[in-house]
């Protein structure tokens, strides 16, 4: 096969980006500090409203992980974690020894099910165990129910950690994604809708939760002439380099949201028609739609399709197997409706990036046209 692989995501520089790091390398700022970290966080913040602080960090990851500490989790408490996600959203429970509890989707938006959020409250807190936090992500850009889903913390006390690493550039009622929680996550990594190649950061209420994120980003070195530690710490901090690739990416971000909401719009009026179904856009909600999923009416039907597109070198991939069926963490806690498991099962990833052409356009709907019959372009 010689034709050029057309990927699910992948970078898409800005022509800029080159400047920042150059400058990095001439000034000799190659630390995990300097010019470039302190602007990329300044164009973050500015970004999301100018209301909160920003920590950049070496991925979004690490910045979960600095949340639930902040959130106040420890060892053997329990975090109320969305199930439908990539397993980086429960992963930083279990780094704490704490113990996440699964709570499944509702239909409109694909994320937490704010009914079942609050049953999964009353049920663990009857059991001796009130959670210490609630991870809730806004899957595929498409942002939760925050309404409800902070109604419902706030009634209880616990505080919400947003993330949001597959929804910078999206909106809940006007609010940037990544400023409805207590604490909020991005994501930099290179398959994001903007990258750093890798990276992520912490988006916090408070000045004094960024210093904090930071001393523990830096192995929580104690103010000192010599090395000392009183506390644990992580080398979580973003690099001068890493951070120069990020300015560039800033300046074309709305671009970037653009084109992967003309790939949505495209794929949705050439698809649309032939029983394949999409998530549509909730009032008041502005979602970066940064993959571009559609619903199958089987496994089999989404199986002929994904591998009919690997055939033609496409990539494409499922939708996210929710963590309560993975078998890392098989012997949690969850709380389900079987509808996360029904995404799983129909749903699919088609190619979302920013840089996609008209050909390849073409070429990823010539295989559906190829698969059933119709000819949709």
């Amino acid at each position: 096969m010689n034709r050029q692989k057309i990927w699910l995501s992948s970078p898409h520089m800005g022509g800029t980006e080159q400047k920042y790091v150059q400058e990095a390398f001439d000034t000799n700022w190659v630390a995990p500090l300097g010019p470039n970290v302190n602007g990329f966080e300044n164009d973050l913040k500015k970004y999301l409203g100018n209301k909160n602080e920003v920590a950049a960090l070496s991925a979004g990851t690490g910045a979960l992980h600095l949340a639930l500490i902040l959130a106040g989790v420890k060892r053997d408490d329990t975090v109320i974690c969305q199930s439908f996600t990539f397993a980086a959203s429960a992963n930083p429970i279990t780094y704490l020894s704490a113990r996440p509890v699964f709570v499944d989707s509702e239909k409109d938006t694909w994320n937490m099910d704010p009914e079942l959020l609050e049953t999964a409250i009353i049920a663990e807190t009857k059991k001796g165990k009130k959670p210490k936090a609630i991870v809730v992500v806004h899957l595929y850009g498409m942002p939760a129910k925050m309404d409800e889903i902070s109604a419902i913390a706030q009634k209880y006390d616990i505080p919400v950690i947003e993330d949001a690493a597959e929804a910078l550039g999206s909106a809940y009622k006007g609010h940037k994604c990544g400023t409805l929680g207590d604490y909020g996550i991005l994501s930099f990594n290179g398959n994001k809708i903007i990258t750093t190649s890798g990276g992520g950061a912490l988006v916090t209420q408070t000045i004094e939760d960024k210093q904090k994120a930071v001393f523990l980003a830096t192995q929580a070195r104690d103010d000192a002439p010599h090395y000392q530690h009183s506390q644990i710490g992580y080398n979580y901090r973003m690099s001068n380099i890493v951070a120069g690739i990020g300015r560039g990416q800033m300046e074309v971000l709305d671009d970037r949201v653009k084109a992967r909401r003309a790939n949505f719009d495209f794929y949705q009026k050439e698809l649309g028609g032939w029983g394949f179904e999409f998530l549509p856009e909730p009032e008041n909600v502005f979602a970066n739609r940064w993959l571009t999923t559609i619903l199958t009416d089987a496994y089999e039907t989404r199986e002929k399709i994904r591998l009919a597109l690997a055939k033609e070198n496409i990539e494409s991939r499922p939708l996210w197997k929710p963590m309560h069926l993975q078998p890392v963490f098989s012997n949690e806690i969850a709380y389900t409706n079987g509808i996360s498991e029904d995404l799983f099962n129909r749903g699919l990833c088609l190619p979302s990036g920013s840089n996609l052409t008209d050909a390849d356009r073409e070429r990823i709907v010539k295989v559906f046209s190829t698969l059933f019959g119709k000819y949709f372009i």
